[in-house]
């Protein structure tokens, strides 16, 4: 493999956090390339990319990337997706990707993407989920070949700006023996309600395909209400303005307590998970009416209130990390220590669109991993 994972150790000289067993929920496939893989890709098909040099190449993707706009942050993604319109692009990327999770001790992922954004050389949307699948496929082996274990599956999305979600719904449902595991629906989030892809929604509940939205990232309750009535959300992507709809009070005795909205009482009472992404909704600005740095996030307020809160990347390039550096980043700010981790571990493998047997031996595989931690 070509990455060599960096370690980060829980504060006091605890256990390292890379080589604990990790579930990924919300990877986006265009999110996560490698930049030399972007350069050389780039050469092959004459596109112009804004540096040669690798870490150049990163850093530019970072600095675009810390906008405070989800509008914004999604405009580097035109680099990314430009050099993923081939099958050789598609599963060099995939390929890589999951070599990579595993390099960062995440032993189950579920990588999504949208198939209509890569269809500008040529391919159909069948053609490249049989592209990004052989990809996936190939990591699986290679991670397998170096002695660990890890399983994918693929998320595919829809984007909520178009009108082509019944028939990415469709392709959804037509691979799930191949590898599709889930559907999603992804970007513009404000302006783009869940209900404009009713019809497709309607179809995946048909054929019993599990589904995760995006909503409340860059929109708040409605949103969420909508992905949860109109989309049958088993999981928000994001999730994290459902804290709008909690409402924190101090008493006489200067304690604080809170009060949970219908909607989040829902979620919450529901054990409908999140899909958080700190380090991401910091970029973005999702968790600007609550601040500008990570302990002004709201995670650990939905932790404490019973959520079912789930640590993600969303996008690694983009984001400049990795699981274990978000799970570091939030144990060093708010305290969290190795029991904290696993509950957001086991939270994860319990959310992720696996039958109930699979998603009990990911629990048993955290369980002892951080037992031997």
């Amino acid at each position: 493999m070509n990455t060599v994972p960096e370690d980060y150790l829980l504060s006091g000289g605890g256990a390292n956090i890379s080589a604990l067993p990790k579930i990924s929920l919300h990877d986006h496939l265009d999110g996560g390339l490698r930049p030399q893989t972007i350069i050389e890709l780039a050469d092959e098909i004459g596109f112009e990319v804004p540096s040669k040099d690798a870490a150049e190449l990163g850093s530019w993707f970072a600095e675009k990337s810390n906008a405070g706009s989800l509008v914004e942050y999604l405009k580097t993604f035109d680099v990314t997706t430009a050099v993923m319109q081939t099958e050789k692009g598609l599963t060099r990327v995939a390929r890589e990707f999951v070599q990579d999770l595993a390099a960062d001790g995440v032993i189950y992922g579920e990588i999504r993407w949208a198939p209509e954004q890569h269809l500008a050389r040529g391919l159909s949307l069948d053609a490249t989920v049989a592209a990004v699948q052989a990809g996936l496929d190939a990591g699986v082996d290679d991670v397998q070949a170096a002695g660990k274990d890890i399983q994918v599956g693929q998320l595919v999305t829809a984007m909520r700006h178009a009108n082509r979600s019944l028939e990415i719904a469709e392709l959804a449902v037509r691979h799930r023996d191949n590898g599709v595991v889930g559907f999603d629906i992804a970007g513009a989030e404000a302006g783009f309600p869940a209900a404009n892809h009713r019809e497709a929604f309607d179809y995946l509940a048909r054929h019993q395909m599990p589904t995760t939205v995006h909503a409340g990232e860059a929109d708040g309750l409605e949103s969420i209400r909508g992905a949860l009535f109109d989309g049958r959300a088993l999981r928000l992507g994001h999730g994290v303005r459902i804290a709008e709809d909690i409402f924190i009070e101090r008493d006489d005795a200067e304690s604080l307590y809170a009060t949970l909205g219908p909607v989040a009482e829902w979620v919450r009472d529901r054990k409908i998970p999140l899909e958080l992404s700190p380090q991401s909704n910091l970029q973005t600005g999702a968790i600007a009416q609550w601040g500008t740095e990570l302990l002004d996030h709201p995670f650990d307020v939905l932790y404490q209130l019973g959520f079912q809160v789930t640590v993600n990347t969303d996008n690694r390039l983009m984001s400049d990390t990795s699981l274990s550096k978000e799970l570091f980043l939030l144990s060093e700010t708010f305290g969290y220590d190795l029991s904290d981790l696993e509950v957001f571990q086991v939270n994860a493998a319990n959310a992720t669109f696996l039958s109930r047997e699979e998603r009990e031996d990911l629990v048993d595989e955290i369980s002892a991993g951080f037992g031997a931690a």
